[in-house]
């Protein structure tokens, strides 16, 4: 695996877990790549969604809460997921968002690429950015979508904030980004990453927000193994924030940390993946637990309910 820098993760909450897996499987073709249980809530899934291969740079991943409210982002918070596909399907997905019955806007310009805008059924805001970037990486063959057309990774995510060097600052700082455009109130941070190597900081003024459903829980961005986790950690502390101790997530370990501008950024290894307790073609066809929670199995199996992708 090739360690770049840029986003490993995006997680979000989302409300039924069998709509949301709908949404992204069957409508946007991204593989279930792991179905397990929120760690700190056994009694809740945790959906992870990425590409062919689930790869760092690609995992959207959500807590679904059936009776969650709905939620409404506003600063100090990540508002919006930008997904990659390749250059060529425009026309593609402006067709297929019309058979799936999913409104959206654009194509727009998004710093030099086209892209349009939609949401999922939560609510969360969603782009799709047609990106040459990722036109040689291959498609996921079993996906709902064919693959040359397919999702490939994260192009990025939007920060809402209400000042941007603080945070702009940990994102040059800690994770190789560098400004490259403005627009407006936008800044555009980019590193060479081919998926998850974009971060847009808007500034904007307060407004009325709500935790709950389609909110944007964390951004987590990538360290190539455990050593680099443990020297970001220390450059965390040294630019006076507060990482928490490493956690072992199994797949990946984690460290997480308020940002300046308040949102909440996790350190997340390259490995072992998601591959480590299944194997590569059968990802998320089953529940998976990691192994502190194996003894809990039956207990955890009978609160959740089905889901069938």
């Amino acid at each position: 695996m090739t360690h770049q820098k840029g986003i490993h993760h995006i997680t979000a909450l989302a409300g039924d877990a069998q709509r949301n897996a709908d949404f992204y499987v069957n409508k946007l073709g991204m593989r279930l790549v792991k179905k397990s249980v929120n760690q700190d809530d056994p009694g809740t899934y945790h959906l992870f969604y990425g590409n062919a291969e689930g790869t760092p740079g690609s995992g959207l991943t959500f807590f679904p809460w059936p009776m969650a409210r709905q939620g409404k982002p506003g600063l100090g918070e990540a508002v919006k997921v930008a997904l990659a596909v390749p250059s060529v399907s425009i026309q593609y997905w402006a067709e297929r968002f019309g058979e799936q019955g999913i409104d959206f806007d654009g194509p727009y310009d998004r710093f030099g690429q086209h892209a349009i805008g939609f949401k999922d059924p939560d609510l969360m805001a969603l782009e799709l950015v047609f990106d040459k970037n990722v036109d040689a990486i291959p498609g996921y063959e079993n996906s709902s979508v064919p693959a040359e057309h397919g999702i490939r990774g994260f192009r990025g995510t939007t920060l809402l904030l209400d000042q941007r060097e603080p945070t702009a600052e940990v994102l040059k700082a800690l994770f190789g980004f560098e400004e490259t455009a403005s627009d407006g109130n936008k800044y555009y941070y980019t590193t060479d990453a081919k998926v998850g190597g974009s971060v847009i900081i808007e500034e904007g003024e307060s407004k009325p927000s709500a935790n709950g459903r389609g909110i944007i829980h964390h951004v987590a961005f990538r360290a190539e193994d455990d050593d680099e986790l443990e020297s970001l950690r220390e450059k965390v502390v040294d630019m006076g924030l507060s990482p928490s101790q490493v956690i072992d997530r199994h797949w990946f370990h984690s460290v997480y940390f308020r940002s300046p501008g308040g949102v909440l950024f996790e350190i997340a290894t390259d490995g072992p993946g998601y591959d480590v307790d299944e194997d590569p073609d059968k990802l998320g066809q089953k529940l998976i637990l990691p192994p502190w929670l194996e003894s809990k199995r039956e207990i955890i199996e009978k609160r959740l309910p089905e889901i069938e992708v």
